[in-house]
């Protein structure tokens, strides 16, 4: 048996490494996906105050900070009892369009759009940001990095740190209102995003849509998975990222079951295996039969396809529209096509801008009244949708309001059991007789890169590209060929 080993996979937050099995025939038996390394965060949490979680579990990630930030304080909102004042919530949820505005921008542009705006066999120097600057010009290229500043400018603004937030670390509520001055700045920022991600769906549409072979290919069967999906959803069960309660659909797209964020553990249940430190999380209520897709299989998808799949629609009228564009267009609803998680992307950045101008435009987002008043400390949960997927912080603390068990189900880790079934049916149908190239191998990782996962603390590598060796060894473990990049 043959070994080909992509390590390190690029173009992603963290490392991780895809090793493939050939058969004598060279045809594909078997893929995995391992993540070599171990976060941590939920033992060296434990005994620290309650106060200090939503500034040390951003941490965890230097490109969604954000989502830890607020899912840690919700579970603290939860844990001391306190509801935030309306104020408060909308300056929460402004400070989270900011962030989703930064961090789909960084994916379309940076990470996954490159395979489509370049092409998934361009040479692995242009697989990145400069290819797609020069594939689509430069005036394009400053576009993009003011936009992406602009998200950042906004969470700035908000949570006082452009990275790592520390706004909403008071339980019940946010540290400070915002000024006029701030609220037209932002406010400004907010009408050039809304433009830039109608600007971003129309390139989708130019580059993507109307080109025949690149439909055909988010349609093949390589990238084809069938499986249940999970989101948070408002009370019309429209997407939502900050508030409400989560929503599972089966593949059929019919309702499986709806919970509130208390009562998570009666529905998600977590699996591990030897060779890889990340969990395995499956329904319950279903159980883990393996890698298999399909209504008998516990395995979910989160993140922008899960999201929109979960979801009735769309809170926002363009969003709305886009919405039903991609369902039309893919046959309907759910879609399985794990390369449509770039157009749900670029939806959800409508959205986004969209809700953002809705809450600056709000006449309570300069009130003063943003503290609610907190309750002896306890046991909470927090659940947000992260721009990767819903995320769930939960904490117990104890009389002195010192954290004495912390879980955390980040949104990467709900993913991984499709991450791997997508990497494997990848491979399979794309590596035939030992032939494998440079491109075959992109195409690979490209399985993986819609779900734009998150694997560590930081992004490691910013051109987007690091070196890579694989080696291929045949049944008597003797080297037959080796690629570099």
């Amino acid at each position: 048996m043959r070994e080909v080993v992509i390590n390190p996979i690029t173009r992603l937050e963290g490392h991780g490494k895809i090793t493939i099995f050939l058969n004598e025939e060279g045809d594909v038996d078997e893929a995995y996906l391992q993540v070599p390394e171990l976060r941590g965060f939920e033992k060296f949490c434990e005994g620290r105050r309650a106060e200090d979680l939503p500034i040390i579990t951003p941490r965890i990630c230097g490109v969604c900070p954000v989502a830890h930030h607020m899912a840690s304080a919700k579970a603290l909102d939860a844990a001391f009892n306190v509801e935030p004042p309306e104020p408060a919530k909308k300056l929460r949820e402004l400070m989270y369009c900011g962030y989703y505005l930064y961090d789909h921008t960084l994916h379309f542009y940076y990470l996954g759009g490159p395979d489509f705006v370049v092409g998934p066999d361009a040479p692995p120097e242009k697989r990145n940001v400069l290819g797609v600057i020069e594939k689509a010009g430069l005036e394009i290229g400053k576009e993009v990095i003011k936009h992406r500043a602009y998200g950042q400018k906004i969470t700035e603004i908000l949570g006082g740190k452009a990275t790592h937030p520390v706004s909403a670390c008071i339980p019940g509520g946010f540290s400070r209102p915002i000024t006029e001055e701030e609220r037209q700045e932002i406010e400004r920022m907010v009408r050039s995003l809304l433009e830039f991600a109608k600007f971003s769906l129309k390139l989708f549409d130019d580059i993507v849509l109307k080109n025949p072979s690149y439909v055909s290919l988010v349609k093949s069967e390589a990238y084809t998975l069938k499986t249940y999906y999970m989101g948070l959803v408002d009370k019309n069960n429209k997407v939502n990222f900050y508030d409400g309660n989560v929503r599972v659909v089966d593949p059929a797209g019919r309702e499986f079951i709806k919970f509130s964020p208390k009562e998570y553990l009666d529905v998600v249940e977590e699996r591990v295996e030897p060779w890889t430190y990340v969990k395995l999380p499956y329904l319950k209520k279903v159980g883990w039969k393996g890698f298999v897709g399909g209504l008998e299989s516990g395995v979910y998808r989160v993140g922008p396809l899960g999201r929109l799949n979960a979801a009735d629609g769309m809170a926002t009228p363009l969003a709305q529209e886009e919405y039903e564009r991609m369902y039309a267009t893919l046959g309907g609803k759910p879609v399985h096509y794990t390369l449509a998680y770039h157009w749900a992307r670029l939806i959800e950045l409508l959205y986004a801008a969209e809700r953002a101008l809705e809450l600056v435009t709000d006449p309570e987002i300069t009130s003063k009244n943003i503290r609610g008043k907190p309750d002896k400390p306890g046991e909470g949960v927090g659940i947000v949708e992260a721009a990767r997927g819903t995320l769930i912080h939960h904490y117990q603390l104890d009389e002195n309001a010192l954290a004495k068990k912390v879980n955390l189900i980040v949104a990467t880790t709900h993913n991984v059991p499709g991450i791997c079934m997508s990497i494997r049916d990848a491979a399979k149908g794309l590596v035939k007789k030992g032939k494998v190239t440079d491109g075959v191998l992109n195409m690979i990782e490209m399985a993986f890169r819609a779900y734009d996962p998150c694997f560590a603390c930081a992004t490691h590598f910013a051109g987007g590209q690091m070196p890579l060796e694989v080696e291929i060894y045949d049944s008597e473990g003797r080297l037959i060929q080796k690629i570099k990049r």
